[in-house]
């Protein structure tokens, strides 16, 4: 297991109102771009949003996250301000060569800096059995090779009521390769979930068709060199991206196929027994 810094709650001033509203909005600009380039991340903000409400003041949050990338920065800390927050940087040993890639994102007055608590692995966090009444997992599953390990070590740091939280792309490029190894359903990860014992208390859908076509546009224009990808980048963002976002909207349903829909990403939450 890489080094541990403390598997305790790292202790805090709590951030104000202000402050919490000025880095959610940072994230959306900067770190997630849900205007610009990937709305299926407003569903991950709402969420945790939610989940901070609906959890008790002083429960104990854990949440499985690739800080690295970000210079050892947890984006949701700041969203828990009266929670014992422990975020666990779950980087591969490659995330030191690579160096903080996304860390010019967080060059923001706005950003709340809560450094990583332990510097761990999904699958050993090193944290004590039933630590946990809340565990999220954003983005994250699909990075891990043995899912058998992952959903284990979930399992035993949450406490018996506990509730567990998953966000999971279901349309995504090979990205951070090698280390991009599978594509869950909704309904496929609900299945590994309940298999350990827990209990789904919802799944939500995020997307449409439209936004999918968009997400793969965007992920098309890196392919053209600078000059020509500039061009056709503004060519997408002021015609295509907006109608994409709208006929979203006024297109919801498959009138061809029953039982067909196409969202871009989904999140699970499941309560352990």
């Amino acid at each position: 297991m890489a080094h541990v810094h403390s598997a305790e709650p790292r202790p805090k001033i709590a951030p104000t109102e202000a402050e919490i509203a000025a880095h959610l909005a940072m994230l959306e600009e900067r770190v997630f771009q849900i205007k610009t380039r990937w709305p299926h991340f407003r569903q991950l903000l709402c969420d945790l949003q939610r989940l901070s409400r609906e959890t008790a003041a002083g429960a104990t949050v854990v949440s499985l996250e690739r800080t690295l990338l970000y210079g050892g920065i947890s984006l949701v800390a700041p969203l828990f301000p009266r929670h014992k927050f422990i975020s666990v940087d779950c980087s591969p040993q490659v995330a030191d060569e690579r160096g903080a890639y996304n860390a010019s994102m967080l060059e923001d007055v706005r950003v709340i800096r809560i450094p990583y608590s332990v510097r761990g692995s999904e699958l050993e966090t090193g944290l004590p059995d039933s630590v946990a009444d809340l565990v999220l997992v954003p983005n994250l599953v699909h990075h891990v090779a043995d899912q058998e390990r992952l959903f284990g070590e979930m399992v035993r740091i949450l406490h018996p009521g506990g509730r567990l939280y998953v966000f999971e792309p279901l349309l995504r490029e090979l990205h951070q390769i090698p280390e991009d190894y599978l594509r869950y359903t909704p309904y496929g990860l609900q299945r590994v979930i309940e298999a350990r014992g827990l209990k789904t208390e919802s799944i939500e859908l995020e997307g449409g068709p439209f936004s999918a076509v968009a997400y793969c546009w965007d992920q098309a224009l890196q392919y053209f060199p600078a000059g020509k990808r500039e061009e056709m980048q503004r060519w997408f963002n002021s015609e295509m991206f907006p109608k994409l976002l709208k006929w979203d909207q006024e297109f919801p349903t498959n009138l061809v196929r029953k039982h067909t829909s196409f969202p871009v990403s989904f999140s699970v939450v499941a309560r352990k027994q």
